[in-house]
């Protein structure tokens, strides 16, 4: 079995992004992929105050398929809170994505800090964008990795194209990072990334329809990892995160 733990959703029609769960799904099937974590491109609160209805009914759709992660900006603390636990909680949703390029709020500052809070408490992973722009790169992140040990924080794209081997070294020093794969180019720096944290801290992921679903897992073949680390890469991490997500109302 093989899971994407990264990959997108999305129709805001103003902002010329148009992707369909259609899409993603037969790029799925293209590549043999059994299921994905979906988000949106849009953050809430923001441009689109459907963004989580949104995501939940298309989720319904493909319920086999197709796995949330709800996106939301730090910066509204209160509201974001709200939509979060409703994420959890109405609609069953599996974690938190968090894109400061959208965003502009700080990895490592309070309002952020207290969303990734939030989110352990109900044991729901925490997927950054992390690549090269501000604000995203793998030390920014680690600072809230320190701040929250009990989470558990996934660096997307491990860094993008000028930091994962920044990446690596982070989740090393920082135990609850976990690396996951989707457009970083570089297959050796994936057989790295297991060699120093383990495969169980590298996770597989497309960051689909944008990039290709099949090259991403052509890339792991590069890597040269054995059949059991890509059991490991591909499904079983991800399954284990997405298992130990509470979705009881905790107040």
């Amino acid at each position: 079995m093989i899971i994407d733990a990264h990959a997108h959703v999305d129709e805001v029609t103003s902002l010329g992004w148009i992707d369909p769960p259609e899409k993603i799904v037969a790029l799925m099937d293209e590549a043999g992929i059994d299921q994905a974590v979906v988000m949106t491109y849009t953050d809430l609160p923001g441009h689109n105050p459907d963004a989580l209805e949104y995501l939940a009914r298309q989720v319904a759709r493909f319920p086999q398929r197709l796995i949330g992660f709800a996106r939301l900006n730090p910066a509204y603390p209160e509201e974001a809170e709200r939509l979060l636990e409703r994420a959890l909680t109405v609609h069953r949703m599996k974690g938190l994505k968090l894109h400061p390029v959208s965003t502009l709020a700080h990895p490592g500052a309070e309002p952020t800090v207290r969303l990734i809070r939030q989110a352990a408490r109900y044991q729901a992973p925490v997927l950054f964008h992390c690549g090269d722009e501000p604000l995203t790169t793998p030390l920014q992140i680690a600072l809230a990795g320190e701040q929250v040990p009990e989470a558990q924080i996934i660096l997307g794209h491990m860094g993008g194209y000028f930091h994962p081997a920044e990446a690596i070294e982070a989740a090393a020093r920082v135990p609850n990072l976990l690396l996951e794969t989707s457009a970083m180019p570089y297959p050796a720096l994936i057989r790295r990334a297991v060699d120093v944290l383990g495969p169980e801290r590298v996770l597989f992921a497309t960051d689909g329809p944008g990039c290709w679903p099949r090259l991403e897992l052509r890339k792991l073949e590069l890597a040269g990892l054995t059949a059991a680390e890509r059991e490991q890469v591909q499904h079983q991490n991800v399954a284990r995160l997405l298992a130990g997500v509470r979705h009881g109302d905790l107040r």
